[in-house]
């Protein structure tokens, strides 16, 4: 009686050997499990630039994808899509906005209003979600900057003006130079002729 019993300890122990990697293998390969990656999370731009907001997520299921902006003056909803179905864009961002496969976004032309907070969410069919956010700051152009640059592309052709003028000059006086240098050799030469006829 002892040796069936050892024998049914051993098959189950065997049994729930493979049951457990079986359930582990499942648990394994089950959709749910999502990744994001952000690579910039901080970017800086000016008035009318274009800026990416890139990202890379992968899941084993299908994605919705979910992009909003949150600032002072408020919290918008950019855009929303699910990877291979509809794109769904807000009107504020109508043709501003492109979308790309990895769930990263661009925006064009931004503008002041365009800096804060800009997070991305990312849902599993199954209900497993991730998050990412982005910070941009927006900078103008400011007046000042273009008077300086103004100011200095001036000092610069005028210093440039200076330095032809000078050349010009200089290559002046080395031309009446050798002109003279050559007046002279003319004399001296015609002075040893006339001597020369003298002596004769």
């Amino acid at each position: 009686l002892m040796r069936p019993l050892r024998g049914c300890r051993g098959r189950g122990v065997v049994v729930g050997t493979v049951t457990l990697c079986l359930a582990a293998g499942w648990a394994l390969q089950t959709p749910g499990v999502v990744s994001l990656v952000v690579p910039q999370p901080n970017i800086n731009a000016t008035v009318a630039q274009n800026i990416l907001l890139s990202v890379e997520y992968s899941c084993r299921g299908i994605a919705t994808i979910e992009w909003k902006h949150v600032s002072s003056w408020g919290t918008t909803k950019i855009v929303e899509w699910k990877s291979g179905n509809y794109v769904n864009i807000s009107t504020v961002y109508k043709d501003r906005v492109t979308t790309f496969e990895n769930g990263s976004i661009q925006l064009l032309n931004v503008g002041m209003r365009d800096a804060g907070y800009y997070f991305i969410t990312v849902t599993e069919e199954y209900g497993t979600n991730t998050y990412g956010t982005i910070i941009v700051n927006v900078y103008e152009i400011i007046y000042e900057d273009l008077h300086f640059v103004a100011v200095l592309f001036a000092f610069l052709a005028a210093v440039s003006a200076i330095l032809i003028c000078f050349m010009w000059l200089c290559n002046k006086s080395l031309h009446l130079f050798q002109k003279k240098t050559t007046h002279k050799l003319t004399a001296s030469t015609t002075e040893e002729i006339e001597l020369e006829t003298i002596e004769c």
